[in-house]
């Protein structure tokens, strides 16, 4: 064989081992099974919990739709909440059906604060409960009660420390 035919050749065979690759990646980009839009849901869930960060946010209502107003058979349970970042506020709602067994939308106390997991990358995707978090509160004792009606008592700053 002379040179020519035997670079002609490796080409071919190049040529031929490249397409062979290119068809495999094809094929098993078609024929892989594509997650489901729960799993889809799933998994932000689980990217949120493992590299959000965390806000403070209000819960400012609920919604329990039927399977006949949102079109799904186990209806839709939503709870809405807002949060501020950097001046912006953020008014989201997150569909809570697939967590009915974690989360009561009804035991909700709207107006009171809860905790916000959000993306830093994309504030707006953000989360208020997944299966190993929840940022929602069940009473409002962290904030500082009044004992008797008086204000809270103040000592006095010692001269020279703050």
């Amino acid at each position: 064989m002379n040179s020519d035919s035997l670079r002609s050749l490796h080409l071919f065979g190049s040529l031929a081992a490249a397409a062979l690759a290119l068809a495999g990646v094809a094929a098993y980009a078609l024929l892989r099974r594509q997650p489901s839009p729960d799993e889809q849901e799933r998994g932000r869930r689980e990217m949120l919990i493992r590299q959000g960060r965390i806000i403070d946010g209000t819960v400012i209502d609920i919604s329990d739709l039927s399977p006949q107003e949102s079109g799904r058979t186990l209806g839709m349970q939503l709870i809405l909440y807002k949060y501020d970042i950097a001046g912006v506020v953020y008014e989201c709602s997150q569909d809570v059906t697939m967590l009915r067994h974690l989360v009561n939308i009804y035991n909700c106390r709207l107006g009171f604060p809860a905790s916000v997991r959000y993306d830093p990358h994309n504030p707006g995707n953000s989360l208020i409960v997944a299966e190993t978090w929840s940022g929602l509160r069940d009473t409002a004792e962290s904030i500082p009660a009044r004992q008797g009606g008086q204000p809270p008592s103040r000592q006095p700053a010692t001269p020279g420390k703050l």
